[in-house]
């Protein structure tokens, strides 16, 4: 009879617990996984989330799993997953944070390689800051019409053909694209380092954010080295998003690059970002994609690919004076197959950007280096972005190359030439020569007007190279340095010569040559 009082006391009791519990938790504000895999989890709950917020798991004091809302279905919505997710699994409780995917801003930044998670992945400690840290959302209009300037200012490149026949001003955006192992990076890293030269010889300064979308971690390693062996991680931001990494941060990784530019552009400074591949970057939204069965289009990529690219492309930049004018500057790459340009995902880059910079494998093969094909190549922004005295030099290095392809062509067929056509060709061909240029070696601007306008004025029409022509060059920009250091300075400040300026050029360069 105890036994049975004691139990009706029991359930009593339970039955007032029953009736007196409440959930803390707003069903709103909170999901449970209940699918899960390659990255992409299903949740139930969430019913408030809007598309691109980010989410929370297993969380373990600082130690927490982040997500982003991918897609809203009617009964669950699609959370992709950035780490822990070899401990996710069905009946993870998940929660809504309010706020979109953000990433840590500011200089404090310059020097690392950082994850899309705004974490160091170098090694060398946790960001250091004495200003309270602030953080960007990684998607963000792009800026109007009116507070938008015309591109008017040069990128300096250092690579001779690029800045000569292909100029990349501040605010453009600008495709490189080719085959694997043509160059593409090489181009990039050397763009990079000749800003410390620019900023040296007191030109347009420009903070460079290099994004390595799907890379090993061993080259991301190797371009690190060669950047700060070069000093120039002193005004470089790294993100890195390896191959071994999940399909999200190969995603997101291009979004984040760009936030980190605007915050240079937002305070009047000049920014590039290199996106090293896009390729890869339409492969993982593809993949992200066909995961949540999106129904795929060309390629099996999802139609609204072009809308991804443009959106972020569009936020390329040269802001107007009265918003600070400040830059963002974008070089996405493209890898081809075969050679094919035709390809969905070039076609769609090349119909977005201002101009293409195509790179031939065979060129390369043939020892043309940068192997850049100049048929291929263009800037829509042409001599806009071009200081004058490149604008001389450009102009009349156009003409001389376009007359020595039509020579010869017209000398395969024709045996017999006179002097003046011999003499066109072979200064085209040696036109052409002062085009190669060593790896990570980028060409100051003086010494590359100097160098050009030796070309084009036939100079060097009697010089019989017999060494590399980088060779050449560093006697002639060395002779330069030690003799006629007004020159380059002179060159370097006014970016233009007038007539008496063109004589004194000359005059140092056959000077050169008689003790060549």
């Amino acid at each position: 009879m105890s036994d049975f009082k004691d139990y009706e006391l029991f359930i009593d009791s339970l039955s007032k617990q029953i009736n007196n519990f409440s959930l803390n938790l707003n069903p709103k504000e909170f999901g449970v996984i209940i699918e899960v895999g390659d990255g992409l989890a299903k949740v139930v709950g969430l019913d408030e989330v809007c598309l691109g917020e980010v989410v929370y798991y297993l969380k373990d004091g600082d130690d927490v799993g982040i997500g982003m809302v991918m897609g809203i279905e009617p009964n669950f919505v699609h959370v992709m997953l950035f780490n822990k997710l070899d401990l996710v699994c069905a009946g993870v409780e998940v929660f809504s944070t309010k706020h979109h995917f953000r990433i840590p801003v500011g200089k404090h930044v310059l020097g690392r390689v950082i994850n899309v998670l705004g974490q160091p992945v170098d090694g060398a400690g946790a960001l250091v800051t004495d200003e309270t840290l602030e953080y960007r959302e990684i998607e963000a209009m792009a800026p109007g019409i009116m507070d938008r300037s015309s591109v008017c200012e040069p990128l300096q490149t250092g690579i001779k053909i690029i800045d000569a026949l292909i100029p990349i001003g501040l605010g453009q955006k600008q495709l490189i694209l080719g085959d694997r192992q043509s160059g593409k990076t090489a181009l990039a890293i050397d763009t990079i380092l000749n800003q410390k030269a620019v900023k040296d010889a007191g030109g347009k300064f420009t903070y460079c954010i290099y994004v390595a979308i799907g890379k090993k971690t061993s080259d991301i390693a190797k371009i690190y080295e060669l950047l700060r062996r070069n000093g120039a991680m002193e005004y470089t931001i790294i993100i890195a998003s390896t191959a071994s990494d999940p399909t999200s941060m190969q995603y997101v990784a291009p979004m984040c690059g760009a936030a980190l530019a605007e915050y240079f552009r937002d305070k009047g400074e000049a920014a590039l970002v290199i996106f090293d591949d896009l390729t890869k970057h339409a492969d993982a939204y593809r993949e992200i994609s066909l995961l949540m069965r999106r129904t795929p289009a060309r390629g099996a990529y999802p139609g609204d690919i072009f809308y991804l690219h443009s959106r972020l492309l569009e936020r390329a930049v040269k802001m107007h004076e009265k918003k600070g004018g400040g830059s963002v500057t974008m070089l996405p790459m493209i890898e081809t197959q075969a050679g094919d340009v035709s390809d969905y995902i070039p076609t769609n880059v090349i119909s977005i950007t201002d101009g293409q910079v195509y790179l031939d494998k065979q060129l390369f093969f043939d020892g043309q280096k940068p192997a850049i094909d100049i048929g291929l190549s263009v800037s829509r922004i042409g001599s806009a972005a071009q200081y004058k005295a490149m604008k001389k030099i450009a102009g009349r290095l156009k003409g001389e190359l376009a007359q020595s392809r039509e020579l010869e062509s017209f000398a395969r067929t024709v045996s017999d030439l006179d002097p003046e056509t011999m003499k066109m060709l072979v200064r085209g061909r040696l036109l052409r020569e002062l085009f190669k240029q060593s790896l990570n070696r980028p060409i100051g601007f003086a010494n590359m007007i100097i160098i050009l306008f030796a070309g084009i004025k036939g100079l060097l029409d009697k010089v019989k190279i017999s060494e590399p022509i980088s060779d050449f060059e560093a006697k002639l920009f060395t002779y330069f340095s030690e003799k006629h250091q007004d020159i380059i300075e002179f060159l370097n400040t006014e970016h233009s010569f007038d007539d008496a300026m063109e004589e004194r050029i000359s005059a140092a360069i056959k000077s050169f040559l008689e003790t060549y």
